[in-house]
């Protein structure tokens, strides 16, 4: 059957594959001091994607790849793989923003270290490409696809130090439990899928509300399922205990793209099949998703206490972080959710995502500056770090705070706020009690770690303070976009706080 294709719609994904080949093409054929070239043409393809997205904000929804389907008790139906809205594009501009921080974060890590820039640039522009097909899927199969797009080039660009035993422990690590992730939530698709007897989303959902549709245990077991392999890739406890060590032993500017942009990119596939396909089994993926953020926020926050290394703790407040984007997904644990409550429930989880972006990008890009020079990357290696960055240190400050959710960083609070208004204006309050003493458990690390950049800022001792150093133009960038962008939000929140997607009504 002859379909017709909306190419403007998908011409963000278009730019970015074309950029992906010709960076692997390019690195074939230019000289080895010069294959920092890979990154610029990166560089290049993530803002003619950028460019092609923001031509795509005119508030029509665009939809392609359509088929007719047929819903339970006959008659067709026209379901799309396809479709660009509100939502879409405000996760791929979160994707893209997130691309164009990693890629600054990684140019001098990967110059320096010889690492194989042109497959390592090849494999991150693979994986956004997978993060924007992603936020359109809207069927099960393309879904599936998006998100191994998004996981595969991240097991082998997590053991990108391959003569580190370590880091190759890492990503075997990643890659089994990867694997496993994605057995169990295929089984769940293919029970959905066999018992609807289609893969487009919203068909599902109207064969899964259709009166002459029994609710059964296998369709349950089959939910329950979808939402544990969802689990393992956005590292909720207890399916977490490949994210620290994989962050650890992967380079900084990695560990970077697996925390932030890889965990959104599983949290935009769960948001996507819970609001639109599962919808009717609220009933059971709500429960779950509210126990796995209890979970999460507690066992992420009480460890990250503990850590002694700066990556193993943002390993580990990644986690406590996933926690808190699970809280309003999980409304349906007590209600039945309307249209209303989903859209505000997915409003309030993408804002989160986008502060957390934002201020986690900006941490790691403190971290990747102070590794230059101290490898090792304890937390110790942070005290007095005003005397020698000054700029950095205070930086690296006000990321914490904004993650502590503690003034002048207010984004951090803001989203903070909207979570906890989003449990209890849905009668979550046990929730929202649970999230509550967590922030502030968070909050000690977190100020911990803020006051230690300027703690004894007159003492000579301590490996950190040996020597000023110059931090890196790319990464001063990346840090600098990261501080423009929580500046703008903690002074107008709107722009992440005004647009919420609808999909119940679509």
């Amino acid at each position: 059957m002859l379909q017709s294709i909306d190419y403007h719609a998908i011409l963000p994904e278009l730019i970015l594959a074309g950029a992906a080949i010709v960076v692997l093409v390019v690195d074939l054929f230019v000289a080895p001091r010069r294959k920092w070239i890979a990154m610029p043409l990166s560089v290049a393809g993530v803002v003619g994607a950028f460019a092609a997205l923001i031509s795509l904000v005119d508030g029509e929804t665009r939809e392609t790849f359509c088929l007719d389907t047929v819903r339970l008790g006959g008659g067709n139906l026209t379901g799309c793989s396809y479709v660009v809205d509100d939502f879409a594009i405000i996760l791929k501009l979160i994707f893209l923003g997130s691309a164009l921080v990693v890629l600054l974060l990684s140019l001098n890590h990967f110059n320096d270290e010889r690492f194989y820039q042109g497959e390592y640039y090849f494999l991150l522009l693979c994986a956004f490409f997978g993060m924007l097909t992603m936020a359109s899927s809207r069927d099960l199969i393309m879904l599936f696809i998006s998100l191994e797009v998004v996981s595969v080039p991240g097991f082998i660009i997590a053991g990108m130090r391959k003569a580190d035993t370590r880091s190759t422990e890492s990503a075997i690590k990643f890659f089994l439990i990867g694997v496993l992730s994605t057995a169990v939530m295929l089984f769940g698709m293919s029970i959905v899928y066999g018992m609807t007897g289609s893969v487009q989303l919203e068909t599902i959902a109207r064969q899964l509300d259709a009166p002459g549709f029994a609710q059964t245990p296998a369709m349950a077991a089959a939910v329950a399922l979808v939402i544990v392999g969802f689990a393992f890739k956005v590292s909720a406890a207890p399916f977490h205990f490949w994210a620290p060590d994989t962050y650890q032993g992967a380079p900084v500017p990695v560990a970077a793209f697996l925390s932030v942009a890889s965990k959104a990119a599983g949290f935009t596939g769960l948001i996507v099949i819970c609001s639109v396909g599962l919808r009717p089994y609220a009933f059971v993926w709500g429960p779950l998703l509210a126990v796995l953020a209890t979970l999460t926020m507690t066992l992420g926050n009480l460890v990250a206490v503990q850590q002694r290394h700066m990556v193993r703790l943002l390993a580990y407040s990644s986690i406590g972080q996933a926690g808190y984007m699970l809280v309003p997904l999980s409304i349906a644990a007590t209600v039945t959710p309307s249209a209303e409550v989903i859209n505000q429930a997915v409003a309030a989880t993408v804002a989160y995502i986008a502060i957390y972006a934002v201020l986690n990008l900006g941490v790691f890009g403190c971290v990747v500056a102070v590794a230059r020079r101290t490898p090792r990357n304890l937390v110790a290696d942070y005290r007095g770090l005003v005397r020698t960055s000054p700029v950095l240190a205070v930086a690296f400050a006000f990321f914490m705070l904004g993650l502590a959710g503690v003034p002048p960083a207010l984004a951090g609070l803001f989203a903070k706020i909207y979570v906890f208004r989003s449990a209890i204006d849905n009668e979550m309050t046990w929730l929202a009690a649970v999230m509550a003493v967590n922030t502030v458990v968070a909050a000690w690390y977190y100020l911990r770690l803020a006051f230690t950049v300027f703690a004894g800022a007159g003492e000579p001792a301590g490996e950190a303070r040996l020597e000023r150093s110059r931090v890196p133009v790319a990464v001063m960038t990346a840090i600098t976009i990261s501080i423009v962008a929580a500046v703008a939000i903690s002074v107008y929140p709107d722009l992440v706080f005004r647009y919420g997607p609808e999909f119940a009504q679509r």
